[in-house]
């Protein structure tokens, strides 16, 4: 099975060159970071909690492919307290009195057991997901905070416009002093919009990643057990299965039968070869 240390490593070093783009892009990204601190900081709070979510997500794999291991190589060890949370549906279906190069699971059994694992690595990525959403949703919502500022500061300045007897230069030195607030909001919504679409960016290049992880690491599953599971057909209901009982019982009779009948037919044949012998 692959190993989630690759992964780690491919995700450190993603992050590694996204850093370094921001260093050489630091003062443009710091006057846009302080044009709406509070949404900016809310986002890279969001995005930080989204990264450790994801790595989290690849590192919990280790503790499973660990229990794999130990199983595999036959150590003893293994019980209650040490089963492995995404495979906990196949350590519920095995036991130390299990063959570890081999072991009888039915067709549906297994599918069950693929299933109810593949359920649990889904939901863990459920989490970083909505933290993709997240992101983008903060970024709109300053996009609009700050255009609504716009507004609020466009039509105060031309409220405030009155030219009547004034001279044209003062009135122009106010026009353009009083639209410095539009352009504070305008600032104020395109930063949040460049943050929170950027740390969507990153964080979906991230669970990406993981998924491929996880992806392997059901694949490799599904082989390994694919290999050394000894299927067998389960009976689908309890019906089926005391039917299944009774047709064994009349397989079972119908051979002893079969038996004693080709005894006493040698025997017969026997005691026919010793007639003519004595005569």
């Amino acid at each position: 099975m692959s190993n989630p240390r690759h992964t780690i490593f491919w995700m450190v070093v993603y992050l590694g060159v996204v850093t370094a783009v921001c260093g050489l892009l630091y003062e443009p990204l710091k006057g846009a970071f302080f044009a709406n601190w509070v949404f900016n900081l809310l986002i890279f709070c969001v995005l930080l909690i989204g990264v450790i979510i994801t790595f989290r997500q690849v590192l919990i794999l280790k503790p499973e492919l660990e229990w794999i291991k130990v199983f595999r190589t036959g150590q003893t060890g293994l019980s209650v307290a040490q089963e492995p949370r995404l495979l906990k549906p196949l350590a519920k279906n095995l036991d130390s009195h299990v063959k570890h190069d081999r072991f009888t699971m039915s067709a549906l059994s297994l599918r069950t057991v693929l299933d109810g694992i593949r359920s649990r690595l889904d939901e863990s990525r459920e989490i970083s997901r909505y933290m993709i959403g997240l992101l983008v949703f903060l970024g709109l919502l300053g996009t609009f905070w700050g255009l609504l500022g716009t507004i609020d500061a466009v039509g105060t300045v031309i409220g405030g416009l009155e030219l009547g007897n004034r001279d044209f230069a003062k009135v122009f030195s106010e026009l353009k002093a009083g639209l410095m607030g539009p352009l504070s909001g305008m600032g104020t919504a395109f930063s949040s919009s460049l943050f929170g679409l950027g740390g969507s960016l990153v964080l979906g290049f991230l669970d990406i990643q993981a998924g491929h992880a996880q992806n392997r690491f059901y694949d490799g599953l599904e082989e390994w057990l694919s290999g050394v599971t000894h299927l067998i057909d389960a009976p689908a209901s309890l019906e089926e299965a005391q039917m299944s009982g009774v047709d064994a019982q009349k397989n079972e009779l119908t051979r002893l039968v079969s038996e004693l009948i080709r005894e006493n037919k040698a025997l017969r044949d026997q005691l026919e070869m010793k007639g003519p012998e004595q005569g």
